[in-house]
């Protein structure tokens, strides 16, 4: 959290008591705007008011809560494909739209993405049944009233797996809530990576560098790009960013290779198991708000 005597998040050298401190009226108004129309001119970056705050936290968790039921049908014998009918009525029956479906060029040709065990992402549902043992990351988007939600999780079919399967669903894991640790205004959106990746190598795993954590809530991707490595993207995290954090942890080596025939499905180049957790954050005044929680 920021404490009133450190600096601002602005960047101004005041401390954020003497800055951007929480006021009330005309004043807050006023800095609130100036902030919010220079982060989009020069990143293109849209910083929430609190109306679409609002939806987008309706969203997100009616996003949780089809993850949840999902991930709790995951289940040996199963197949993907059956996951993702599941999901697709969990959609409708709620009055939202499945985001990912027809999305993209070629067009996703389903509602959520299954991603098992060498999947990086972007795994299509089909008639795959799921074995014990089996890892897969369950990814669901939906569109709530024009306002995007976005989580994922990792199910471990059956409950036990290979020990390199276990590592990248524990480490994938851990990454993100460390990466969350240290949200609040003032951090810079490369200090996410900068936490990321040095605990991921630590514990023998690398970072994917091919696909980011993104900007959502008013649009499926928005700004700014969240690296899950190292980088140098130095823009200070301020109150009304929403954003996911969704680190792609390999056993192996950290490319991806994609699928020639549907262009969508991104596995390891080595075949090595990967493993992926995400949650969407917002940036509050005082730290930040998890929009997906779930249980683990």
């Amino acid at each position: 959290m920021i404490g009133r005597n450190d600096p601002c998040w602005c960047g101004s050298g005041k401390k954020w008591k003497k800055c951007h401190f929480p006021t009330k009226g005309k004043d807050k108004a006023v800095a609130t705007q100036d902030i919010k129309k220079k982060y989009f001119k020069k990143y293109q970056i849209i910083i929430k008011d609190e109306q679409q705050i609002k939806g987008i936290r309706a969203s997100c968790q009616l996003a949780f809560k089809i993850l949840d039921a999902t991930c709790d049908r995951a289940q040996a014998g199963i197949t993907t494909l059956e996951l993702n009918d599941f999901a697709h009525k969990l959609h409708l029956d709620a009055g939202a739209i499945p985001a990912p479906l027809n999305y993209g060029h070629p067009p996703f040709p389903k509602s959520i993405c299954t991603s098992l065990n060498d999947v990086i992402c972007h795994g299509i549902p089909d008639d795959y049944v799921l074995q014990d043992g089996d890892i897969l990351n369950i990814d669901v988007t939906c569109i709530l009233n024009g306002f995007y939600g976005d989580c994922s999780q990792m199910v471990v079919v059956g409950g036990k797996t290979t020990e390199e399967r276990q590592l990248v669903v524990d480490v994938s894991y851990d990454c993100l809530v460390k990466a969350s640790d240290i949200l609040k205004p003032g951090v810079l959106v490369s200090d996410i990576g900068k936490t990321i990746e040095p605990y991921a190598n630590s514990k023998g795993c690398s970072v994917v560098n091919q696909f980011v954590g993104h900007g959502v809530g008013v649009a499926f991707h928005e700004g700014p790009q969240i690296l899950h490595c190292k980088n140098n993207i130095d823009i200070p995290l301020v109150p009304g960013m929403t954003f996911t954090i969704e680190p792609m942890i390999n056993a192996g080596k950290r490319e991806a290779v994609i699928d020639p025939d549907n262009e969508w499905t991104a596995r390891t180049i080595d075949g090595k198991a990967s493993g992926q957790w995400e949650y969407t954050f917002l940036i509050t005044e005082t730290g930040h708000e998890v929009l997906t929680p779930w249980k683990r």
